[in-house]
């Protein structure tokens, strides 16, 4: 199981920030995203806990569901599905309010589902195209905001 890390600081305030990344559908504004939907509202917000979330990737399609919801300081979610087919752990963002802005922490440990070859592909594949894809979504959250704010 790999755990995958990426911080990024956006410069605007933690409410935004939060609200923006927590409705995945923003992210078809990165080019690695193709789609996102919400297939369940969660119980006390769209994208609260209970809600799960539908995204296909040029990587692959994930099914999530959220399992911790705390405005606007942390989300927590996890992949129930996947294809290609993997084990995930926790998915979890949390914000913070810094010099600048706020300071996002993307973390996610999972790892491919396959005999013997699942942990490698993960280090050597899976790693830096999923760091790369959270990089290029948190970039895009930072150019959306920062259009909001002019």
């Amino acid at each position: 199981m790999e755990t995958m890390t990426v911080e990024h600081v956006i410069d605007a305030p933690i409410g935004e920030v939060f609200a923006w990344l927590t409705t995945t559908t923003n992210y078809t504004g990165s080019p690695l995203v193709l789609r996102c939907r919400l297939a369940r509202r969660g119980a006390r917000a769209p994208y609260g806990v209970g809600a799960v979330r539908s995204h296909l990737w040029v990587m692959g399609w994930f099914r999530e569901r959220i399992t911790h919801y705390d405005p606007p300081y942390a989300t927590e979610y996890v992949v129930e599905r996947s294809l290609p087919p993997s084990r995930h752990e926790l998915g979890r963002m949390t914000f913070t309010e810094v010099d600048g802005g706020t300071r996002v922490c993307w973390t996610t440990r999972a790892e491919m589902r396959l005999p013997v070859l699942g942990a490698p592909l993960t280090r050597l594949l899976v790693r830096p195209v999923l760091t790369g894809t959270f990089r290029n979504i948190l970039r895009t959250a930072e150019k959306a905001l920062a259009r909001r704010g002019q």
